[in-house]
């Protein structure tokens, strides 16, 4: 009898312990399911929020120095050399890899100068710094009645005009192509040689 009363137990704990174990097996298989879930949510989240929001980098001259000038009001017409401090501003979460380019100078309409852009990489979250020698000159300006008299009261306005064509990467393989567009306006004073008014949209 004390033997039957034995085993009972032993039966009863073995029970005990295979119900315990197939409890923790549920709960793995019920923890591992709302891990995934949650991961799934996280991804599609992180899709949306991000991947899904690629902005265009922006892309602007800033200000400058103009190193080397000639302004002739007798005979109107002007030459300035300078170093044009062009950046590209990528605010994405992936590299931008754009193409070779260039930004046209205008005056009036006209073009009197050109920045050649070379083939490059604006990182994630960060600024790309090009800076590229420029010359502009009025030899295209012949017959233009508003040079004189811009020279003669020292203000001059050009615009700078450009675009950039690339992709956008984000986790090695979102990509998207984006295109960044300049269009920047300054005065010039010819006196002090020197930009005012620089505006970019």
């Amino acid at each position: 009898m004390a033997e039957s009363n034995h085993n009972g137990r032993v039966d009863e704990e073995a029970l005990l312990k295979m119900e315990e174990a197939k409890r923790k097996k549920r709960m793995k298989w019920t923890i591992g399911i709302i891990a995934f879930v949650i991961f799934q949510v996280v991804q599609a989240l992180f899709f949306v929020l991000v991947i899904m929001k690629f902005k265009s980098p922006k892309f602007r001259i800033s200000n400058f120095d103009i190193s080397n000038s000639n302004f002739n009001q007798s005979s109107p017409s002007f030459n300035m050399n300078f170093v044009a401090p062009i950046r590209v501003k990528n605010t994405n979460w992936g590299p931008f890899k754009y193409d070779a380019s260039s930004v046209d100078f205008t005056y009036g309409g006209f073009k009197v100068g050109q920045a050649i852009i070379l083939k490059g990489k604006a990182n994630f979250k960060s600024t790309k710094k090009i800076d590229v020698n420029v010359t502009l000159s009025s030899t295209n300006l012949t017959g233009n009645s508003n040079l004189r008299s811009d020279l003669s009261t020292e203000l001059m306005n050009l615009t700078s005009q450009g675009e950039l064509r690339g992709k956008v990467t984000v986790m090695f393989m979102f990509k998207k192509r984006k295109i960044s567009q300049m269009n920047c306006t300054m005065a010039i004073n010819t006196s002090a040689k020197v930009v005012y008014a620089l505006s970019c949209k």
